[in-house]
């Protein structure tokens, strides 16, 4: 039994990474919340104050009304001394402007610059290419002699290769590109982060500009079918794109593109040995039951924790108002298990009947690669089914001390191939 803390002690846990490193506490809070006090007004010690929204319903409310709630300027839960820290060293609100941080009419403008990418169309021209890479990354499963850990030999590398090749970075850049992703996203988890000095991650940010910068250049000398040259020679109001919003637009790609989809990857594997009679329904007829496995597997994880909007105007919700200027933080991972929407949130199963999963978000920053990910996903799983005849947990499974973006950090298993 999980005890509820009370009062600020449940502020302070739950934006607190070590509790979301506790999948059994994390969503015993959330779903209190759930029952309690869905608009909670939260002030955590070290942080502006804020409305932790954890109901279905509302967040797609929110997400929906583009004007009423905009991402700029707290698109993510950041301590205060980190915002003023920026600030001084940089005179900037944020290290980085992606389309996290901007709002229309900036966000349409630069989502367009890679949207024909992420279509359904455009990717059914690579699924022989993404097929292929599965086949071959399943495949080194026989390298490892029968046991692995599945996050750190398999999971991270495989969507890594895919986002990098329609990127255009070379796949002898990949370890670079996975350690600079999981300082960025685990710069609170002490097995990833750079160092313990929270401003760490403005390093981290450095470098990935320093990388790019190299990129862009070259794209300009020698454009290529690749997504980085749409980025380097993009063209924004008839002017170039500036250095800021390119960095920013690399970074994006080249993180959330694979980092979500390896822990959606990964926390799905999780969820099949940990029911059986789920995993022996997929394996009977995966023609039938994979794209809906996949969407579970995604509901499952909700790697992204949260992002944050804040009102434009006054607006009411439930029992509170939430006033112009305050903000608002959208627990995805309790969107999706909320009980009003998904019947027994807390059982896997294969055979969900459709819903709302909103781990990519929803509305006018719905996320551009929730195709490309679910088609990885899908082709991983298949050549997995295929592959291999026995597999079973060879340990305990960690997750990532992260509240923003995360998941499994180690998934041991021991298995045999057909």
């Amino acid at each position: 039994m999980i005890t509820i803390p009370e009062g600020a002690a449940l502020d302070q846990a739950l934006i607190d990474p070590v509790t979301w490193a506790d999948e059994a506490r994390i969503h015993a809070y959330l779903t209190w919340l759930r029952a309690n006090d869905p608009v909670r007004h939260m002030t955590p010690e070290g942080y502006e104050p804020f409305y932790a929204i954890t109901k279905h319903a509302d967040v797609m409310a929110i997400e929906r009304d583009k004007q009423g709630f905009i991402n700029d300027p707290r698109p993510t839960l950041a301590p205060i001394m980190v915002t003023e820290a920026i600030a001084a060293l940089t005179g900037r609100k944020h290290l980085v402007r992606s389309l996290v941080q901007m709002d229309d009419p900036d966000h349409m403008k630069y989502r367009m610059l890679t949207a024909a990418w992420f279509t359904r169309q455009r990717l059914q021209s690579m699924k022989a290419t993404v097929d292929a890479l599965a086949d071959q990354y399943v495949s080194r499963l026989a390298e490892f002699g029968g046991r692995c850990d599945f996050v750190k030999d398999l999971a991270v590398w495989y969507p890594l290769r895919v986002v990098m090749s329609i990127l255009g970075v070379p796949e002898e850049d990949e370890p670079i590109m996975l350690k600079l992703t999981q300082e960025l996203f685990g710069s609170t988890d002490p097995d990833v982060q750079r160092s313990f000095d929270l401003m760490s991650i403005g390093q981290v940010v450095e470098d990935f500009e320093a990388y790019f910068k190299g990129i862009s250049e070259d794209r300009r000398k020698n454009p290529r079918d690749d997504v980085a040259s749409i980025i380097a020679n993009a063209q924004i109001d008839g002017a170039p794109i500036g250095d800021l919003e390119a960095a920013g637009y690399y970074i994006i790609v080249a993180t959330a593109g694979h980092d979500t989809t390896s822990s959606s990857t990964a926390g799905g594997l999780l969820a099949l040995l940990e029911n059986p009679g789920e995993f022996d329904k997929l394996r009977a007829d995966p023609d039938r039951h994979l794209a809906g496995a996949v969407d579970e597997m995604i509901r499952w994880v909700s790697p992204v924790r949260h992002f944050m909007r804040t009102a434009t105007v006054d607006t009411p919700l439930r029992d509170k108002v939430i006033k112009a200027g305050e903000s608002v933080i959208l627990w995805y991972p309790s969107a999706n298990r909320d009980e009003e929407v998904f019947e027994a949130p807390f059982e896997f199963r294969v055979e969900r009947p459709a819903a709302r999963n909103l781990a990519f978000g929803y509305g006018a920053h719905v996320c551009l690669g929730q195709h490309l990910a679910r088609m990885e996903m899908e082709a991983l799983y298949r050549a997995l089914l295929e592959r291999v005849e026995h597999i079973e947990l060879d340990g305990t499974p960690q997750y990532a001390q992260a509240a923003f973006v995360g998941g499994l950090k180690s998934l041991p298993i021991r298995y045999r191939l057909k």
